[in-house]
């Protein structure tokens, strides 16, 4: 596959994979050095190793998000998706991946208010409805997080291979290996430091195949260009199913059944991967939903703001970010240079195979920088794996050491052991990763079936994970049987759709987007009608009395009552918390010890729920902030243009790019510059101390060299 694309040698392809993973494994090891010195935190407790403190700011949150839903799947795929459905393809990508990212601010309220002791979404489940819904959402936690990290190295793995000739079996080890060098010293944090310094690299290469396809290549160089090249496209290999055939139409009925697959892929990816649910955590609570929405802003963002609530965290008419931006100028430039002698495959299309492995934005890249090209996509997609890699790797250690080590085989464990047991499930996810790779590659499954299919196997309880916070009346038997009827419903349809459409059931045929969007939309849709039928038939809830730490913190934001049986003497403690404007650590009154709040497995007795007034002024943003996205860039935008059968006129399809490109400039403030101005302060420590390290190491010389001179 991809011979035609194999520009560079196989040594180029471990180069990059070992050689600048091992040199950015070492930057990371500097950084957690540095901070374990002139820090007050360190990695060697278990609340900064997995949870950061507590205390990340909001632009390096941001940044996050944006990096961790950069997957290979977000520049390979969207691009894919503009080369196969045209215009829409990176509108519907960007649309339907954001909406999910901005009412994850919600639940990211919910956890600072009831649950702020919380490390893992399964905890959370753990106290509210006890060890069988424990179970159930640990299972659905740890299949997300593999799959998508198989989306991750999968990807990732299968285009160093069409470039290089790398072999895919070894790429799919050393990738993994070389992120979890840095995620076992570093833990959470340094996650975070790793998704800025990608998300830095990765906006360098988005802008440098911006402008070159919008402004500078000779072989395209303007919109205008783009648009002629586009034009003749559409009467060459117009697209089935599309107005006219036209690349330029935004009416495209494979795409609109893309976007349903990408609508529920995105609800299971987001609301069941615990690496989002860490970030919710890891953040300060007064800047959560700041955070969140500022993520989706930089990530796409179509938003026009309505209130003076909103203008602190929504910006002014913007439009599209990373996806589209990225998938417009690559996808639908791959379509435009086909017919080049510059375009690899000339004068053929990509095939089939290479369209799935997500080929059309390297072919892109190939085309316009040659040899250059492939290195700069291969670094560009080394980023991008690696630092949602990362993500997933802390995530996934997270929830064995929380929900399985601490909670069955040792609830009464030090914070060092906890470290030592974090870094163990590192290593093995790694490597069950690596080997679950391997497989799927083996057997022929690409980055684009994976993606297409997993919210049938687990979008069940996409919803429901959501409803245990966001929804009252939620009960336990919903939150057990909701997931379970939904994943055998979606899985029904899903082969009997494929069995009745192509008389077969193979990798082709389940990977076929309208057989994936059937057993996608039976899974979501009756995880979630099940979820609320069954609430209201057995609403009864069973609170686990093992691990009541996040129960009782909602009980006294809610209720604000306990019985006299509930509590027992006060036990003087001094609890310390991040102050929100000098971030120096502040004395506060004691509180009782044995409250259930302050139950030692959440190691939460240091922890304050989220002030009341602070909460409503968030939820009251996330809520108008999602509405405005959901009817203004998921509904009113892309629907009227589907529904007119629009074909874009040159003058419309160039203020189309040139909006685009702009956002991305958006997204770089956002991502790029914010996260440094509010990070001054630690920054100004660390050089501090750094320089009075280098002073008292020049004043013992000066000493030494005196004391020599004297003697002699």
């Amino acid at each position: 596959m991809g011979n035609e694309l194999r520009v560079l040698p196989a040594g180029a392809g471990y180069g990059i994979v070992i050689g600048i993973g091992g040199i950015f494994a070492l930057f990371m090891l500097s950084l957690t050095w540095l901070q374990n010195r002139y820090t007050r935190f360190s990695t060697h407790q278990a609340e900064e190793f997995n949870t950061a403190s507590r205390s990340v700011k909001p632009g390096l949150i941001s940044a996050g998000i944006v990096s961790s839903w950069t997957w290979s799947a977000t520049l390979l795929t969207s691009s894919t998706f503009a080369y196969e459905y045209g215009v829409c393809g990176p509108m519907w990508y960007g649309a339907m991946g954001t909406l999910q990212i901005l009412l994850f601010g919600l639940i990211a309220i919910k956890i600072k208010t009831n649950a702020p002791g919380a490390h893992t979404m399964p905890e959370i489940v753990l106290a509210r409805h006890g060890k069988i819904a424990h179970l159930t959402y640990l299972y659905y936690g740890l299949a997300t997080n593999m799959l998508v990290g198989a989306c991750l190295v999968l990807g990732g793995a299968q285009v160093v291979e069409a470039l290089t000739g790398m072999n895919v079996y070894a790429a799919t080890f050393l990738i993994p290996a070389v992120v979890a060098a840095y995620v076992i010293a570093g833990g959470l944090r340094s996650t975070f430091i790793a998704d800025y310094t990608h998300t830095v690299i990765l906006f360098i290469a988005i802008l440098v195949f911006g402008f070159l396809i919008i402004a500078t290549s000779d072989l395209v160089g303007s919109p205008s260009k783009l648009y002629d090249l586009l034009q003749e496209a559409s009467q060459k290999m117009p697209i089935d199913r599309n107005t006219d055939g036209s690349y330029l139409a935004f009416r495209s009925v494979g795409g609109l059944i893309f976007a349903f697959d990408l609508f529920v892929a995105g609800f299971t990816t987001v609301w069941l991967d615990q690496a989002y649910w860490q970030r919710a955590i890891a953040s300060k609570p007064e800047t959560s939903v700041k955070a969140y929405l500022l993520g989706g802003v930089a990530w796409y963002g179509e938003y026009t703001c309505m209130s003076p609530e909103l203008t602190e965290v929504l910006l002014m008419n913007g439009t599209i970010g990373i996806p589209f931006g990225f998938a417009t100028v690559m996808g639908l430039g791959c379509v435009a240079l086909t017919g080049n002698p510059r375009f690899p495959t000339y004068p053929n299309p990509l095939s089939t195979e290479q369209v799935g492995a997500g080929l059309s934005a390297p072919a892109t890249a190939i085309a316009l920088l040659g040899k250059g090209g492939a290195v700069l996509i291969l670094i560009l997609l080394f980023m991008a794996v690696t630092s949602s890699t990362s993500a997933e790797l802390i995530a996934v250690s997270s929830l064995l050491t929380f929900d399985v080590y601490k909670t069955y085989y040792r609830p009464k464990t030090t914070s060092t052991e906890l470290v030592r047991v974090s870094h163990w499930a590192i290593v093995v996810y790694a490597l069950v990763l690596a080997a679950f790779c391997c497989v799927l590659n083996a057997v022929g499954i690409s980055l684009t079936w994976v993606l297409t299919v997993l919210g049938v196997i687990v979008g069940g309880a996409a919803l429901p994970v959501g409803m245990i916070l966001l929804w009252k009346p939620m009960s336990t038997v919903a939150a057990i049987g909701a997931p379970w009827i939904g994943f055998l419903c979606g899985v029904i349809v899903w082969f009997i759709t494929a069995w009745k459409r192509n008389g077969v059931i193979s990798v082709a045929s389940t990977g076929d987007t309208t057989n994936a969007l059937a057993g996608n939309i039976a899974s979501f849709g009756v995880g979630f009608i099940m979820a609320a039928v069954l609430s209201y038939a057995f609403p009864k809830k069973r609170p686990s009395p093992e691990v009541n730490a996040i129960t009782g913190i909602e009980s006294s934001i809610e209720s604000s009552t306990l019985t006299q049986d509930q509590t027992s003497p006060t036990v003087e403690k001094e609890k310390t918390t991040p102050d929100p404007v000098s971030d120096e650590v502040v004395r506060s009154q004691p509180l009782p010890a044995s409250r259930n709040e302050l139950v030692e497995y959440l190691e939460s007795n240091t922890i304050e729920p989220m002030d009341p007034e602070l909460a409503r002024k968030g939820t009251r943003i996330a809520t108008i902030a999602n509405v405005i996205f959901f009817f203004g860039a998921v509904i009113l935008v892309p629907f009227t243009l589907f529904g007119t059968s629009y074909v874009y006129s040159k003058p419309f399809f160039t203020g189309w790019v040139v909006v685009s490109f702009i956002w991305i400039w958006t997204s770089v403030i956002i991502c790029v510059v914010y996260p440094v101005v509010e990070s001054m302060g630690a920054l100004r420590s660390i050089v501090g101390g750094l320089w009075g390290d280098v002073k008292a190491v020049l004043g013992r010389r000066r000493k030494e060299a005196a004391v020599i001179h004297d003697a002699a």
